[in-house]
């Protein structure tokens, strides 16, 4: 008897791994079933899915998400196949029961599911599992007033498992998946629902399902959620084993799309370069829809050399992708008798704008998918939804297979956004109604209101959405106010007169908004809005700065707050590498680090040592490492940031969102304080933290032994912990806190020279050698001088002179010391480097290669900065009134043994080592 109810269990098994497998092998892709198909797995092109971290919320608009991701380096992410989400990730010790899938509308969770189901049904994957369940949220909807219980709801969806007993459901190893949370109409409430523990017990669906997520019902069976990130957080953190990210296409993930998607690799290659070209429209690429929508419409007028301009904003693409589904509209049903009103203009346009209407009215509610009700909300009639799925079968799509009633949508949001923007357009240039503001339906205008102004009152709605839920659709209203985007739609325009005005108007309020400094991701739309305007200008004006190349780019540019904010556009949208920022590359202030946050945000390793920050930028810092996917490594060493910096810092380090692994804060004038500070934020979150450099600090004691617990602790992830060249002096500020005490050494002295002052001064008397023994190490051709002490990591020192002139340099030991020669003398080799120091000038000379530098010299003290480590050899201006350093200029270098300081003096000069406290 065992063996026959195994039996029948198998048969179930198999009989619904061939009903599922002939269910997925076919993808309607992007459309509804009245177009064609094509099989899965001959165009299925693998999307990227990575660790998700948390499970909440994100309420941004999803456009905004998916920019963020493009620029977002793959390096600090880790890859996940969509067969492998069940599997632990390297040094995850845990087994994952539950996984949550986020993902923006569009990017592939469901094609994701489908591919997953196809390949466990022809046995490619995920064999240890006996059935899967596929049960939709947009299905379970229709039956949200309907009582079952969890056989019976499953019998209902799958009758292969009618003979599957209750008691065996808990025999078998069983996958659920729940596509489509965001779609949810169910009650969900995890903290009031009622308790179930029984397969056979009959409740309401929602109950089914908060039971089965809570692990009451069937605590064995696997769970997959997919949800778009604004409804993430509907379900408990605690319920949840990984939460996964699902990114759409990568680059090379694209273009493989586009070679797949089309038979001809010429044409293909074309298209890719196309959308290279534009920014705006290869971001949206990440987006799997918008390739097919891209692939549909440049296919048609590249490879039939269809006129036109070949679209180059957002704007362009969408309205032809409109034009060709009407041109179809037409082949098709123009010529018969029973859809012959089709064709014609007035119902044509009456049915994209009820279509437009309904986009609209549910863009404001934010709702994807929608219901008869809806539909009827919207003034649509449910019966004639074949005239309109016929009309738009590639925009506007009925689910056909669905078992128990019908479900809309629109073939992705961003037409759905396009076609809203289309309808709140046409009612503005038709009645002179302004829908965005209107309070009473039915209502409009009698005075006609400038387009001018209609189209600044959609600007101020789009920035007044703390989301940016309105920023695509603020795109799509500006680029049809274009004329050459109204003549595309001609057709469906009833007044296109009414409709023209001066674009200079509307961008010249967008640059005034600019201006005001709205937030990072608003300014930037506003920049895209200015793209879909054709308008370039202030892009231009910040590419000059950039185009220097080098260090300090932005040196003494005096940016004005719109270019502030068109520089970070520039820099986000650029093919640049944003894996690691350097600040120094743009300008090594404060001021540029605030302005530029946005891109650090986005890169991998933000390099800040040396910049002058402050406790300013660490709590602006803070707001970044409190972010999801925040920056793996900070380095901001030789920054005055002191304990109350650090504090800052710590408030996002102990976020769980946190992932920084490498922390360098060596020089920052950090005491026990702030290492108190640190150690408590590594207690609250211990996992990620591996790396902490506090060099050139004083920790005190205390200070190190609070750190050093870390580095002991088992649930800690720090592994190195750097305490070198502690001291008091340290603490204080800029770099004398890395002074050394320099003597000069009389056995490397030229007999011209004489020391005094405790072996501190040096002075030329030529006309009288000194009675100096010889030796080895001795100068005896040109009046130079070396220090007894070698120098490696940082060090720092001052030196003044009176006289002619002095070189003040650095050199390798093995100088040559004999002879006349080139490699004899300071900066004319490649073994040392020299500040020339000559009627009232600087020149920097090295290997013979010399540099002047334009700059007064209004003082005859320099200080003198090594940073062996680093390669750098900077030399100051000390002005001999407030101490203030003033930078002259830096050498780079590798340094590959240790230094010496050294001097050369003209006649009549003395040169003396400062002491510095």
């Amino acid at each position: 008897r065992n063996e026959s109810k195994h039996a029948d269990t198998l048969l179930g098994a198999v009989q619904l791994k061939s009903k599922l497998r002939n269910k997925c092998q076919k993808i309607h892709e992007g459309i509804s079933q009245q177009g064609t198909t094509a099989l899965l797995n001959e165009i299925y092109t693998e999307v990227y899915i990575t660790e998700g971290g948390s499970g909440e919320a994100n309420n941004e608009h999803e456009v905004r998400q998916i920019e963020a991701a493009c620029r977002r380096p793959e390096t600090q992410e880790i890859p996940i196949k969509c067969n492998d989400i069940f599997r632990p990730l390297p040094g995850q010790n845990k087994a994952i029961k539950t996984v949550l899938t986020k993902g923006v509308a569009g990017i592939g969770k469901t094609v994701s599911v489908q591919k997953f189901i196809l390949d466990w049904s022809e046995r490619r994957a995920n064999q240890d599992v006996l059935f899967i369940f596929p049960l939709p949220f947009r299905e379970l909807n229709l039956m949200k007033e309907k009582k079952f219980s969890l056989v019976q709801l499953l019998h209902c969806f799958f009758p292969e498992t009618c003979e599957l007993k209750p008691k065996y459901y808990t025999n078998y190893k069983i996958l659920f998946i729940f596509d489509g949370l965001d779609e949810c109409r169910l009650p969900l409430d995890f903290k009031n629902y009622e308790r179930l523990w029984d397969v056979t017990e009959v409740t309401s669906v929602d109950v089914l399902l908060t039971n089965l997520i809570k692990g009451n019902l069937l605590p064995s069976a696997l769970l997959w959620i997919t949800s778009r990130p604004a409804a993430a957080n509907q379900i408990p953190p605690e319920c949840v084993d990984q939460v996964t990210d699902l990114r759409g296409f990568n680059d090379p993930q694209k273009e493989e799309y586009f070679r797949k998607r089309i038979s001809d690799q010429g044409l293909a290659n074309r298209i890719i370069t196309h959308m290279k070209s534009s920014r705006s429209l290869y971001v949206m690429c990440h987006i799997p829809v918008f390739c097919w929508i891209a692939a549909r419409v440049l296919e048609t007028m590249l490879g039939e050399a269809e006129s036109g301009e070949i679209p180059k904003t957002l704007t362009q693409m969408f309205t032809h992708f409109l034009i060709f589904q009407i041109k179809h509209t037409d082949q098709k049903y123009g010529r018969s008798t029973k859809r012959q009103s089709l064709s014609h203009p007035n119902h044509l346009r009456e049915h994209v704008l009820a279509l437009g209407k309904l986009a609209f009215q549910q863009l404001e509610k934010g709702n994807l998918i929608f219901y008869e009700e809806d539909l009827r909300n919207s003034g649509i009639d449910v019966r004639e939804m074949s005239v309109y799925s016929g009309m738009c079968s590639q925009i506007f799509r009925q689910e056909f297979e669905l078992q128990l009633g019908k479900v809309f949508s629109f073939v992705h949001l961003s037409v759905q956004e396009f076609l809203a923007a289309v309808y709140v357009f046409m009612s503005f240039i038709s009645t002179n109604t302004n829908v965005l503001q209107q309070k009473h339906p039915g209502f409009f205008s009698i005075s006609k209101t400038p387009m001018s102004v209609f189209l600044n009152s959609a600007v101020d709605k789009a920035l007044q959405s703390q989301n940016g839920h309105l920023d695509l659709f603020l795109r799509f209203l500006l680029g049809l106010s274009l004329e050459s985007n109204q003549t595309l739609l001609r057709g469906l325009m009833t007044q296109t007169g009414r409709s023209s005005h001066s674009k200079e108007e509307t961008v010249k309020y967008i640059k005034k908004m600019i201006r005001k400094k709205p937030s990072p991701e608003k300014s930037i739309n506003l920049f895209y809005c200015l793209n879909e305007l054709n308008d370039h200008s202030l892009v231009q004006e910040v590419q000059t700065y950039l185009c220097r190349g080098g260090d300090h780019r932005l040196h003494g540019a005096r940016l004005s707050p719109a270019q502030w904010s068109a520089l970070v556009f520039v820099l986000l949208n650029s093919e640049e590498e944003l894996d690691e920022f350097i600040l120094r590359k743009y300008d090594p202030s404060e001021e540029c680090l605030l302005r530029l946050l946005p891109v650090v945000k986005v890169s991998r390793k933000a390099i800040l040592s040396g910049c002058g920050l402050t406790e300013e930028s660490c709590k602006s810092l803070t707001s970044i490492l409190q972010t999801e996917n925040s920056l793996r490594e900070l380095e901001m060493n030789y920054n005055d940031l002191q304990d109350s910096g650090v504090e800052q810092l710590c408030a996002g380090l102990e976020s769980s969102h946190c992932k920084l692994e490498i922390l360098r804060l060596s020089g920052c004038m950090i005491t026990e304080e702030g290492c108190s500070s640190l150690a408590s934020a590594l207690r609250s979150n211990p996992s990620h933290l591996k790396e902490l450099d506090l060099t050139y600090n004083h920790p005190g004691e205390s200070g190190v032994k609070l750190l050093s617990a870390r580095l002991e602790d088992p649930h800690c992830r720090l592994d190195t912990l750097r305490f070198e060249h502690m001291a008091k002096i340290r603490i204080k500020p800029g770099l004398i806190k890395y002074v050394c005490d320099l003597t000069l050494d009389p056995n490397t002295a030229h007999r011209r020279l004489s020391l005094s002052e405790g072996n501190r001064k040096v002075t030329c008397v030529w006309e009288q050698q000194q009675s100096y023994p010889d030796h080895p190490e001795r100068f005896d051709v040109f009046p130079q001088v070396l220090c007894r002490e070698s120098l490696t990591g940082r060090c720092y020192w001052e030196v003044e002179w009176s006289g002619g002139g002095a070189e003040i340099s650095v050199t390798y030991k093995g100088i040559s010391r004999k002879g006349g020669s080139d490699d004899c003398r300071f900066g004319s080799n490649i073994k040392s480097w020299s500040l020339i120091c000559f009627n009232n000038s600087y020149t920097v000379c090295h290997n013979k290669k010399e540099t002047d530098i334009s700059a007064p010299s209004s003082s005859n003290r320099v200080g003198v900065y090594l940073d062996w480590p680093a390669g750098t050899l900077s030399f100051y201006r000390v002005s001999s009134h407030t101490h203030t350093l003033t930078h002259l200029h830096t050498l780079h270098s590798t340094f590959t043994e240790p230094l010496y300081a050294g001097f050369r003096l003209y006649r009549y000069t003395s040169v003396c080592v400062c002491e510095l406290e």
